[in-house]
């Protein structure tokens, strides 16, 4: 049975909480009953449907993996201690990832690339996994941008990386207090980090300290 993957992050940008990288596998025919249930870009479907969704994936998918990159982890990434910069961080998991699945029978892996230039991006994701093999291999990876858009297949990963980020930012809200989406454009968030900065001098311990964000806002106190 030939299988195509797809992959996906959810919470790239945000200045608090965790990204998260999910590879989502099916045949065709299945993608094909994903469409008809109405799979598509997560950002563009309601959270309880996103739930929803998330679940039947889960049950119908030949793979799910997941990957739950924390702020620290960001963090290094962003200062180059760890990656090269976060573009470098995104395609080292995502061949993480890859390489979990590595011996099943997956014809070619579609990823959503954050970079502007796919085809560097795809290099980047190739050479990450020639080292974890430590061996090179020919293998079918495919980078796009927007291609969560574009493929239903990694319309299913961006789902199953939203709802896995979503639980986990909820989680942080019942011990942290509601602090927004997380993103710097939201007017909650900003004011969140504003209170916290006043109160304890220094970002909570759930956020990407790397960001220009945090220290913008501390000028601004």
């Amino acid at each position: 049975m030939h299988l195509v993957a797809g992959i996906d992050e959810a919470g790239r940008g945000p200045m608090l909480g965790p990204m998260v990288v999910a590879l989502v596998a099916l045949n065709n025919e299945k993608i094909r009953g994903l469409v008809e249930l109405g799979v598509r870009d997560s950002k563009t479907i309601s959270p309880k449907r996103r739930e929803k969704l998330a679940k039947i994936i889960r049950d119908i998918a030949e793979h799910v993996e997941v990957r739950i990159v924390e702020p620290q982890e960001i963090d290094r990434a962003v200062r180059g201690e760890s990656a090269r910069n976060l573009n470098d961080l995104e395609a080292k998991i995502v061949a993480e990832l890859i390489f979990r699945v590595i011996n099943s029978s997956i014809e070619v892996f579609l990823v959503d690339s954050p970079d502007p230039n796919p085809a560097r991006f795809a290099e980047k994701i190739m050479r990450h996994l020639w080292e974890a093999l430590d061996k090179e291999i020919d293998i079918n990876i495919v980078a796009e941008n927007n291609a969560d858009k574009k493929y239903p297949v990694v319309s299913a990963a961006s789902i199953v990386a939203k709802v896995t980020r979503d639980k986990i930012i909820n989680e942080l809200k019942e011990k942290y207090g509601d602090f927004g989406s997380g993103y710097p454009s939201d007017p909650r968030t900003r004011r969140y980090a504003r209170e916290w900065l006043r109160k304890h001098k220094e970002p909570p311990p759930f956020a990407r300290k790397s960001w220009q964000s945090w220290r913008k806002i501390s000028k601004g106190i």
